[in-house]
C-alpha cells in the first residue's frame, strides 16, 4: 500500500503538515514547575457543578504554580449542542471567578495565541494530522454509504472494530474486518469516485492482555490494558471525536495537566495509543472521584438532574460566588476549614491546595455545609460588600427590592452593618433570597408581625409597658441609658430587673426584664428574634418605632 498516495486521496485539500501547524503553536516559556491547565466543556448543556468542581481545581493547579489556565469550547457535536450553552459556560465561570488566562470569549471572540480556541474552527487542525496519520499506516478510511451510515448509527455504539477480532478469530464474519482494515488504494480510489463519505479509524496495534504501567495523579499507579479498538478519529463529515481531538489540542495548546471524571478512564488507554501514534508527550491526568450525595442512609453518584447540580439554581437562590468557592474548596481538601479559622481574613485562593489531600473515593455533597460555609463567608463581608451582593442579586431576581434598597443606600447598609465586624460576627443569612425577609421589619412597606406578645401576661401590663417606653424612648441614648429606662418600667410593674432574684423567686414577679425587652422586641419587629434591640431601634428612627409602639399598644 501506498500510504503516501492514501492520504492524498483522502485529503486533498490539506496541503501543510504536521510541521507547519507546530510552528503556528510554539512551546510556552513557563517558570520550572509550572502547569497548564484547561477547562474543556461541551457547549450540549448548561453549567453544573461537575464542571464547576474540575474548573477549580485546574485554575488552583495552574496559578498557583504561575502558570496557565485557558477555556477550550469543545463544540464538534453540533447535534446536540444546546443554544446559548456557550454564552452561559463563559458567564457562569466568570460570574463564579474562575478566570482564565487565555481562551473563548463570548460573542465568537476569544484572546490568546493557542487558538482558535473552539474546536469547530480547527477542522484544518486535525485533519493535517490525520493525514499525517494515513501516511505513516496507522489509521485507515472506512467508507459507508448513505444506508450503512443509518445502520451503523442504531448499532451498539461499543461495539468496535478490534485488533484481536482478526488476529485470533478468522472465521467468515471477522474475515469482514480483515477486509475493512486491509483496504486497498483502489478500493478506497473507487469509494472516492462514488462519492462514499468515509470515517478514519486508528489501525490499533494494542493486545488487551497486555498491560501498561501508568500513574494517575490521584488514584495513583494504575495498570491500563492495551487499547484494541480501531476507534474513530474523524467521522463522516471531518469532525473529529472527542478522543482525537483533545490529543491534538492538549498537544498544542502545551496542557501539562488534564483534570477530569474518572468516568473517562476507561477512555485512558486510547488516549496513551494517540498520544504515542502522534509523537506527542503525554500529559498528566488527574481523575477525580464523581461526587456523592445522600439519598436515605447510603450514597449516590450526584446526576445532572439531582437537587444541587445546576449552577444556575445556585445563583438564583443568591449564593455569593465567594460561598460556592469556599464550599469547593472544602470538598477539594479537608484542611481547608482549619486553614480558614486560621486565616479568617485571607481570600481563599491564598489557601495551598494540594492534589494529594485529594478523596479517591468522592466528596459527600452536602446543602447544610454549604448553608454553613456561606453564613461564615457573608459574615466576613463588609456591609458595603454585603449590600453591593444583594443589590446585583436582587436587580435581577427580585426588582422592586432592588429599587427598595437602592432608595435609601445608607439606610439599608445602617442595617446590614448590625452585628458586622468582631470575633463573633452575626450569621444571620447563607443566601441573599433570605436578606429580604431578614430586613423585611426596617421597611413600612414589607413589614408584617410573624409573632405577637405572650397571652400568658396581663394585657394592661403589656399596654402600660408599650406606652410608657413610647413616652420615654430616646434615640440619642446609648445603650446602657436606652436599657435602664426599660429595668425603670420593668420594677414598677413589678418585673424583675435583677435576673438572680426572678431565678430565685420567680413567683414573687410578674415576670422579668428580659420578658419586657421581649414585648418590645416583638411590637417593633414582630419577631421574638432580632438582632440587637437598641441598634434597630436608633436606625429605624423614633418616629417610626413609637408609632408601632402605640399600634401595638392600641392593639390590646
Amino acid at each position: 500500500m501506498d500510504y503516501n498516495k492514501l492520504a492524498e486521496l483522502l485529503f486533498p485539500h490539506i496541503k501543510g503538515t504536521p510541521e507547519d501547524i507546530e510552528e503556528r503553536f510554539p512551546r510556552r516559556t513557563l517558570p520550572e514547575g509550572a502547569k497548564v491547565t484547561r477547562i474543556a466543556p461541551s457547549p450540549t448543556g448548561f453549567m453544573h457543578f461537575g464542571t464547576l468542581f474540575p474548573a477549580r481545581i485546574a485554575e488552583r493547579l495552574a496559578h498557583q504554580s504561575g502558570g496557565v489556565f485557558y477555556l477550550r469550547i469543545e463544540d464538534t457535536d453540533s447535534k446536540r449542542e444546546v443554544k446559548g450553552a456557550e454564552k452561559d459556560i463563559i458567564e457562569t465561570l466568570a460570574y463564579y471567578q474562575i478566570h482564565f488566562d487565555e481562551g473563548a470569549l463570548a460573542d465568537e471572540k476569544e484572546f490568546g495565541i493557542y487558538g482558535p480556541y473552539r474546536q469547530s474552527q480547527r477542522g484544518e487542525i486535525y485533519q493535517t494530522y490525520a493525514k499525517q496519520l494515513v501516511r505513516e499506516g496507522k489509521a485507515y478510511p472506512c467508507f459507508t454509504t448513505e444506508e450503512e451510515l443509518m445502520a451503523l448509527h442504531a448499532t451498539d455504539k461499543k461495539a468496535e472494530i478490534k485488533n484481536k477480532d482478526w488476529h485470533n478469530n478468522p472465521d467468515a464474519e471477522k474475515e469482514e474486518i480483515k477486509k475493512l482494515r486491509d483496504i486497498t488504494y483502489e478500493q478506497a480510489e473507487e469509494e472516492v469516485a462514488k462519492g462514499n463519505p468515509f470515517v478514519l479509524r486508528i489501525l490499533s496495534d494494542g493486545d488487551p492482555e497486555k498491560k501498561t504501567p501508568f500513574v494517575d495523579l490521584i488514584k495513583g499507579k494504575l495498570e491500563v490494558p492495551e487499547n484494541d479498538e480501531d476507534f474513530v478519529l474523524l467521522k463522516s463529515d471531518g469532525i473529529p471525536t472527542y478522543h482525537f481531538a483533545h490529543a491534538v489540542d492538549d498537544h498544542l495548546m502545551g496542557t501539562t495537566h488534564v483534570i477530569r471524571g474518572e468516568e473517562w478512564l476507561p477512555s485512558l488507554a486510547k488516549h496513551i495509543m494517540l498520544f504515542r501514534y502522534l509523537g506527542f508527550r503525554l500529559p498528566k491526568y488527574m481523575h477525580i472521584a464523581q461526587l456523592m450525595k445522600m439519598e436515605g442512609n447510603s450514597k449516590k453518584k450526584l446526576s445532572k438532574r439531582d437537587n444541587g447540580a445546576a449552577v444556575s439554581d445556585y445563583r438564583e437562590n443568591g449564593y455569593p460566588p465567594v460561598s460556592v468557592n469556599e464550599y469547593v474548596m472544602t470538598l477539594l481538601n479537608s484542611n481547608f476549614e482549619e486553614w480558614r479559622m486560621a486565616n479568617a481574613d485571607k481570600p481563599y485562593t491564598e489557601f495551598p491546595f494540594s492534589i494529594k489531600k485529594m478523596s479517591t473515593s468522592g466528596a459527600l455533597f452536602d446543602f447544610d455545609k454549604l448553608n454553613d460555609v456561606s453564613k461564615n463567608a457573608i459574615s466576613r463581608m463588609t456591609a458595603d460588600e454585603v449590600y453591593a451582593g444583594v443589590v446585583e442579586w436582587a436587580e435581577e431576581y427580585d426588582a422592586e427590592f432592588a429599587d427598595l434598597l437602592k432608595a435609601d443606600e445608607n439606610y439599608a447598609k445602617a442595617i446590614l452593618a448590625i452585628g458586622r465586624g468582631g470575633k463573633k460576627p452575626r450569621k444571620d443569612f447563607a443566601v441573599w433570597k433570605d436578606v429580604k425577609p431578614y430586613m423585611s421589619y426596617f421597611y413600612d412597606g414589607l413589614f408584617s408581625a410573624e409573632d405577637t406578645i405572650s397571652d400568658s401576661f396581663d394585657k394592661a401590663d403589656v399596654k402600660q409597658i408599650l406606652t410608657r417606653f413610647a413616652e420615654v424612648y430616646d434615640e440619642n441614648d446609648d445603650n446602657n441609658t436606652w436599657f435602664e429606662k426599660i429595668k425603670t418600667i420593668s420594677e414598677s410593674l413589678n418585673f424583675a430587673s435583677d435576673m438572680k432574684a426572678y431565678k430565685a423567686n420567680p413567683e414573687n414577679y410578674k415576670g422579668n426584664v428580659s420578658d419586657v425587652s421581649t414585648m418590645l422586641r416583638i411590637a417593633v419587629t414582630g419577631r421574638t428574634n432580632s438582632p440587637d434591640m437598641h441598634e434597630i431601634m436608633r436606625i429605624l428612627g423614633k418616629e417610626r418605632v413609637i408609632d408601632r409602639l402605640n399600634k401595638a399598644a392600641n392593639a390590646l
